[in-house]
């Protein structure tokens, strides 16, 4: 049976579950990292466990000590009596350390039952909540995956229309250059044009 105070009972049972799941529960040095990535979580959870176990295994020694008293009462009735005889008494004491010690046993095969029991429960509550985690963990990856796949597509389709921008811009520009090119030119033929019937003019006039 387990006694003595909170904080000290509660470590040591939780020290000898936490050896027997394989878990390490003792906290490291905040510069170095915890040894356990979940530790304030598993470790709320083991103090609680290792709580309600010792008041189950409080209760269950309260439950057994009337019976005992009440043996022990029985044991000195028939010990100061002398209506009995001497060899009846030594079968009653028999039958009594018989009854005893098979309580005893059914009391420690109910205590290591609980420990067991408990130890197991400690270890599937453990494995659901990494679980979880795990399920946690896993559905934020893909969210932060479906948000840079979405940057990204967002992404080619800003440079992809700053392409068309700037291929458009470029065909307008080349227009607007054939245009002035255009005019030039018929700016040039008409001013040619112009000269060459002057010229005409002038020399006929001088042939007169």
């Amino acid at each position: 049976m387990m006694h003595g105070g909170g904080g000290g009972g509660d470590g040591g049972y939780v020290g000898r579950m936490s050896m027997v799941a394989g878990i390490p529960l003792q906290a490291a040095d905040p510069a170095d990292g915890r040894q356990c990535p979940f530790f304030e979580e598993l470790n709320a959870v083991f103090l609680e466990r290792a709580n309600n176990t010792q008041r189950l295994l409080l209760e269950s020694d309260s439950i057994a000590s009337p019976s005992k008293k009440k043996l022990k009462r029985l044991s000195g009735d028939r010990s100061s009596s002398d209506e009995f005889p001497e060899d009846e008494e030594d079968e009653n004491g028999s039958d009594e350390e018989r009854l005893s010690r098979s309580r005893k046993k059914k009391a420690d095969s109910s205590r290591g039952g609980q420990r067991a029991a408990g130890i197991r429960e400690l270890l599937q509550e453990f494995l659901q909540q990494q679980r979880r985690m795990e399920l946690r963990w896993q559905d934020t990856v893909e969210r932060r995956a479906q948000e840079r796949r979405a940057l990204e597509h967002e992404w080619r389709l800003s440079m992809e229309k700053l392409e068309r921008d700037r291929l458009l811009l470029e065909q307008a520009w080349r227009e607007r250059e054939e245009q002035r090119r255009m005019r030039e030119e018929s700016r040039a033929e008409k001013r040619d044009a112009l000269l060459t019937t002057l010229l005409n003019k002038l020399i006929q006039d001088d042939d007169l």
